[in-house]
């Protein structure tokens, strides 16, 4: 490693700003939760407070951690910052029930003139049906992945500090988009039958397992940024390349069919099919 590289690794600040803006909202959602602890007691219970805790640490781990600045030289560590902020962030924030627990944990004076009014509102009520739709969360989940790994988009969000937040954001939101369907943050409720989601979480594997076997199987390096990046491991451009694929492929499929696989094994129990033919 390089002097200059290792003193940028031990010397660049942290995002201070992205660092206090999440304890911001770890401290607001405490706040909510235990107000709602209090009311409902047997449905946001402290596994809760966990996921979501755990999830907003994933996130700071890939925009705020020492990794973000590993992955201008190593597409493997850009692509575990992917992974952190779609398959693991994401959901775990989902689990936390984020959206009532942080209504009720920011200032009542606010919830009443501002929040209040705001999510009344018919148009907000339409554009939230939209993009809550599992048709739209597919597409959006897929178009983000796909198209911020299309050299050109790549690229831009390598060399520009703006453009490479931009791509975070997106693939963190499209991850929360991704999720909703499958968990059905308490207290939404599922538009879709059950027996949908296998085939959802399914369906979604194609194209990531698409894009990281083209990466780990392409014969050239892909995107011409690391092919100058400075090594920080004895890992060529083309075996960081393959790694990177490798993990996308993998992580991606336990991620998306292990909760298929727990969905499948509900619908089709002995006494979920018993409950079922009672209430028929």
């Amino acid at each position: 490693m390089s002097p200059e590289l290792h003193g940028g690794l031990h010397s660049s600040a942290l995002p201070i700003v992205v660092t206090l803006a999440l304890i911001g909202v770890v401290l607001v959602y405490l706040r909510g939760w235990y107000q709602l602890r209090n009311a409902f007691p047997n449905v946001l219970s402290v596994w809760r407070l966990a996921a979501f805790t755990s999830g907003v640490f994933s996130l700071w781990a890939a925009v705020g951690s020492p990794l973000a600045v590993l992955d201008h030289q190593l597409l493997t560590a850009h692509m575990v910052q992917h992974l952190l902020l779609m398959t693991v962030a994401a959901p775990l924030i989902l689990l936390g029930a984020p959206a009532i627990t942080l209504l009720h944990g920011v200032p009542q004076r606010v919830a009443r003139s501002v929040l209040g009014p705001l999510l009344r509102c018919p148009p907000v009520h339409g554009v939230v049906s939209i993009v809550t739709h599992p048709l739209f969360c597919w597409l959006a989940s897929t178009a983000a992945v796909i198209g911020w790994h299309v050299p050109a988009l790549f690229e831009m969000g390598i060399r520009s500090a703006r453009w490479h937040a931009v791509e975070h954001a997106c693939f963190f939101a499209a991850g929360i988009l991704f999720w909703w369907p499958v968990i059905q943050p308490w207290p939404s409720v599922s538009r879709w039958p059950q027996w949908s989601v296998p085939l959802y979480l399914f369906l979604a594997t194609l194209p990531c397992d698409a894009l990281s076997a083209f990466l780990t199987f392409c014969d050239r390096v892909v995107y011409p940024q690391y092919l100058f990046a400075e090594r920080l491991f004895d890992i060529s451009p083309l075996g960081d390349q393959e790694w990177a694929g490798a993990v996308m492929w993998v992580c991606v499929t336990f991620a998306y069919l292990t909760p298929a696989a727990v969905v499948t094994i509900q619908i089709l129990s002995p006494q979920r099919r018993a409950a079922k033919a009672e209430v028929v």
